[in-house]
């Protein structure tokens, strides 16, 4: 109750009152706080673009801005779903999903020796996952907020939806439990630093990717399963899709295991470039000799 946290309080019941609104109204809200976002945030902007010139250099100039206002639309939206998943019981929203091979990860689960979900920040990820736990309970890894009391509301949140919930660098919790079956989501989409990571390509760029996941698979005999989501803003719905386990994986190769998540991320984001989270500086860590693209930009 310290008065530091009143605006984090006031935020909270603004966010309250926009879950109680149809879909659409919460889009258009969510859309509305992008729009925001896009003109204030003016380095996470640059982080945006920069991204995107790498990753999808054959866009023209305004196609690339178009796709960077889209984005920040679409992490406006995010605000709104990760509310509701921390305010709102998912069982009340199933009629808006469609999961599409929902039968990949129960035969899996049943193999009894523990499932790797693979991920990647897209951004319904928060809804999706409170979802899809309505199917088919899992735990989730997480990295914990700086902001006690945000950290005490997902906290009640991650309780709510998920059988547990490891913190991000906890790898021997996650080695525990895919050990004794249980399914675990795991996002290998971002920049860790060089420990403990490879060079592999992602859109063509050499992008420093975290090896733990052929690593953790090895270890335990996990399967692991590729989950991506999207929501349509046209039919008003959301989308659900699990692969089929990957196959050779891992392969005994760090770099080929790498480059092969990698293309799985790239896939999943090519599906709906606009709703991946690309604020991140994906390629803060580059190989000697490789210019720096983020250099005066803050750290994320």
């Amino acid at each position: 109750m310290s008065p530091r946290y009143w605006p984090t309080w006031a935020g909270i019941g603004l966010a309250r009152l926009v879950c109680l609104l149809p879909l659409r109204a919460r889009w258009r809200v969510g859309q509305w706080l992008g729009r925001v976002a896009y003109r204030l945030a003016g380095s996470r902007r640059h982080i945006v673009r920069t991204n995107l010139k790498l990753c999808f250099p054959e866009l023209t100039e305004p196609e690339r801005e178009d796709l960077v206002r889209r984005n920040f639309e679409s992490s406006g939206i995010n605000l709104v779903e990760t509310s509701l998943a921390w305010f709102r019981p998912a069982t009340g929203y199933r009629h808006l999903v469609s999961v599409h091979g929902l039968d990949h990860l129960k035969r899996a689960a049943a193999g009894g020796r523990g499932v790797i979900l693979l991920g990647n920040h897209l951004a319904t990820l928060d809804f999706c996952g409170a979802l899809l736990a309505t199917w088919q309970p899992f735990t989730i890894m997480y990295r914990r907020n700086k902001n006690p009391l945000l950290e005490a509301l997902m906290t009640r949140g991650r309780e709510r939806h998920f059988e547990a919930g490891i913190e991000r660098d906890n790898i021997r919790a996650v080695i525990r439990a895919l050990r004794s079956g249980a399914i675990v989501w795991y996002g290998p989409d971002q920049d860790y630093g060089r420990k403990h990571s490879v060079f592999a390509p992602f859109f063509g760029q050499p992008a420093a990717t975290i090896t733990a996941t052929s690593r953790i698979a090895a270890m335990t005999g996990a399967a692991v399963v590729p989950f991506t989501h999207y929501r349509n803003l046209e039919t008003g719905r959301y989308d659900i899709y699990l692969g089929q386990p990957l196959a050779d994986f891992p392969s005994g190769d760090e770099v080929q295991d790498a480059t092969r998540v990698n293309e799985l991320v790239e896939a999943a984001i090519r599906h709906a470039p606009e709703q991946y989270w690309w604020v991140h500086r994906r390629f803060k860590t580059r190989p000697p000799g490789v210019p720096r693209p983020y250099d005066g930009m803050i750290k994320n």
